[in-house]
C-alpha cells in the first residue's frame, strides 16, 4: 500500500499528521490487518484534534475543512456542537 505525498490544505495545521515514511507504514499495515481479518469498510478523518478545535473557534478561517461522518463527507464547520464534538472524540488516536 502506498500514499501520495500531499500538501497539507491551508487549514491544516504546521504539524502534518503522516510525517515520515514509518507513519505511512504504521497506518498502511491497520488497514491491511482490519481488512486481512475480515473488515470490510475503513474511513479515516485524517486532521488532527487542534485543527478541529481551531475550526470551532474561528469557523470562517477553516470554511475547507472537510470530515468523514459515516459514508458521507461534510463541512466541520457547518456541524452542530454536539457531532462536531463527536468527530472530535472518535478521530483523537494516534500511530
Amino acid at each position: 500500500m502506498t500514499f501520495p505525498s500531499a500538501t497539507p490544505p491551508p487549514s491544516a495545521p504546521s504539524v502534518w499528521l503522516l510525517k515520515t515514511d514509518g507513519d505511512k507504514a504504521k497506518l498502511a499495515a491497520l488497514i491491511s490487518t482490519y481488512l486481512n481479518n475480515g473488515g470490510k469498510h475503513v474511513q479515516f478523518n485524517v486532521v488532527t484534534t487542534e485543527a478541529m478545535v481551531a475550526a470551532r473557534e474561528n469557523p470562517a478561517e477553516h470554511r475547507d475543512l472537510l470530515v468523514r461522518i459515516a459514508g458521507y463527507s461534510a463541512y466541520f464547520v457547518q456541524l452542530n456542537d454536539a457531532m462536531q464534538q463527536e468527530v472530535i472524540t472518535r478521530t483523537e488516536h494516534s500511530l
